[in-house]
This record gives structure tokens, C-alpha cells and sequence, in this order.
């Protein structure tokens, strides 16, 4: 572990928040339902964003709910069978073809969960909006939309006929870093992820130490509604992920920002204390929740060219 300039309480932070008792039935269901609808995968040729060296499609496919999902699918248009990286989007993020994995020998598939980019046809709560949307109650609750939309995404890659099955990464910031511990626990075909200032861990420890919003959403929304703490605790109780990370085997990269005001430290110091998988761990001790910004990029593209043999 790269960890630099921690204190001891720092290491030793844990998460406060409870697992329930029914959590892991509750996202076998889930993701029992997702597998059940058709996955009605389709793939157009994107020619205005490819290169005479890289291929870009647009991908649907149908999640939870039916929801019509998009990801954008680039590869090298020559050569094979690729490693592929699934990347996930931050929270209100529209994320593009990145092209520049097939320019060192991955393809990718850079999905758009419900509500973000091109995935936005069938639900748009918009930001602010998304982290609040049917919290009430954790079935229906957006998230659990989102973690079936990245769960998946890998029934998609693995309809893809030039990707090497036995070479699947994941990796992804802030949301989406908490989109790639989700994958990396859930999915066995997943072989290392990278996951980065990674949101939606030990949320409740989050909640106490920052206002920064997507957490501010659900302190503004607790102030107006303190009636419905419990029941809007238990919602998220039952989606933080740091409850899925016992369960990831294969090996992290995880950078955390010492300055993060979003996904504060201690969040990510919770997270290494519940992971049983080996993890490298690089902190920034000028970072906030960029988290080594292009720096750690070059660091986390590296470490996958490695576990790929690229």
C-alpha cells in the first residue's frame, strides 16, 4: 500500500452503518429480477466517433424494470480477442467513448446507468433528484435501478464476440467506483477493478462528516423530514457497499483523496478495513475528490496493462 501522510485514526476508521439481516436475499431478488427480463441487446455502428484504428458502437440492452439502458462500446478495429474494462459513470456524469483504452489494446464498455447520458429515456429524476428518488422505500428505490443497470452490463460483454472472457476488468470513480466494488462482488467473471474515490460506502459515516453534495440531498431532505430517518436510513443501509465488500476476491487499486470533501477519507479507510480481497491503496494527501486525477489515471491504466499481460 502506497498510504502516505494517515493518521492512526484515520486507518482505523470503520463503518458505523448496520448491514440488515435481509440484505443479501434482497439483492439476490434484485438481481434474480434484472436476469429475467430479456436482454434485448443492440449494437449500431457509431462511424462519426470512430478512427481508421478504433471502433465505436452505441450498445442497448434492457434492465431492471425493463429500463432501456446505453453504453458506449469502443475496440481496436484490428487483432483480438481483448481485454475488456467496463467503466461506470460519477454521479451526473455523461461519460463518452473512451477510445483511448483501445489505443493500448482493451476494448470497453463505458456504460450509461438509468437516469445518466443516453440512458436517460426511460428515467430522469435529474440531479439533484437521483439520489432522492423513491428513497423511501429501498424496492424502486433509484439505486437499486443502478446497481442492476451496472450488474448487467456484464451479461452485455459477454454477448460481445471480440472480447477475451477470461481478461474482464472494471473500474470507475465516485460513483462509479462504488459501480465497480458493486461488480467486482458480484460478478466472478470480474479480474481485477480499479476503483476510485469511491462513493456509497460506509454511507452513514459519510452523512456525519460531510454536506457536499450528492450526501447534502439526503441532509437537506433529513431536516425537512426527520420523521423519516429511520425508514430513509434503512434504504441506504441496504445499498451502501461496503456491505458487498467481503465478497470481492479479485485484486483492487484504490485511490482515496485525503482533502475529499464528497467521499471523505474515512469513507475509503472503512472500506480497506472491510475488504478480505488484496488491495493497493494510493492516497493523495493534496487531493480532493479528483483523487490523483490524470496521475493515478496513469497509474490505474498501468496496473491494468500489467493484470491484462498488455
Amino acid at each position: 500500500m502506497a498510504i502516505t501522510d494517515v493518521s492512526d485514526a484515520l486507518r482505523q476508521s470503520r463503518a458505523i452503518g448496520t448491514k440488515p439481516a435481509d440484505f443479501d436475499q434482497f439483492w439476490a431478488d434484485t438481481f434474480a429480477a434484472t436476469a429475467a427480463e430479456p436482454l434485448s441487446v443492440e449494437i449500431e455502428d457509431a462511424p462519426l466517433f470512430s478512427t481508421p484504428q478504433t471502433a465505436v458502437s452505441r450498445v442497448f440492452y434492457r434492465s431492471l424494470g425493463g429500463v432501456r439502458i446505453m453504453a458506449w462500446y469502443v475496440r481496436p478495429k484490428t487483432g483480438g480477442p481483448f481485454p475488456l474494462v467496463l467503466t461506470y459513470p460519477g454521479y451526473s456524469q455523461s461519460l463518452g467513448p473512451q477510445r483511448f483504452y483501445a489505443d493500448i489494446g482493451f476494448a470497453a464498455l463505458n456504460v450509461a446507468v438509468r437516469g445518466h447520458g443516453w440512458s436517460d429515456s426511460d428515467y430522469r429524476p435529474g440531479f439533484p433528484g437521483l439520489m432522492l428518488a423513491g428513497i423511501e422505500n429501498r424496492e424502486g428505490y433509484a439505486y437499486q435501478g443502478v446497481y442492476a443497470d451496472a450488474w448487467r452490463a456484464m451479461d452485455v460483454a459477454l454477448t460481445l464476440p471480440e472480447i477475451d472472457r477470461e481478461r474482464i476488468y472494471v473500474r470507475g470513480g465516485s460513483q462509479g467506483g462504488a459501480l465497480t466494488l458493486l461488480v467486482a462482488a458480484t460478478r466472478p467473471e470480474v479480474k481485477a477493478a480499479a476503483p476510485d474515490v469511491p462513493f456509497l460506502c460506509a454511507i452513514r459515516n459519510a452523512l456525519a462528516l460531510t454536506n457536499s453534495y450528492p450526501y447534502g440531498e439526503v441532509n437537506d431532505y433529513l431536516r425537512l423530514h426527520p420523521e423519516r430517518r429511520d425508514t430513509t436510513l434503512h434504504t441506504l443501509d441496504s445499498i451502501d457497499v461496503i456491505h458487498f465488500a467481503p465478497r470481492i476476491t479479485a485484486p483492487l487499486l484504490l485511490s482515496i483523496g485525503l482533502r475529499d470533501d464528497i467521499c471523505p477519507p474515512e469513507t475509503g479507510f472503512a472500506l480497506i478495513n472491510a475488504l478480505t480481497a488484496p488491495v493497493e491503496v494510493e492516497t493523495y494527501p493534496n487531493a480532493a475528490h479528483e483523487g490523483g486525477g490524470w496521475v493515478h489515471g496513469q497509474r490505474a491504466m498501468a496496473w491494468l496493462k500489467e493484470r491484462a499481460s498488455l
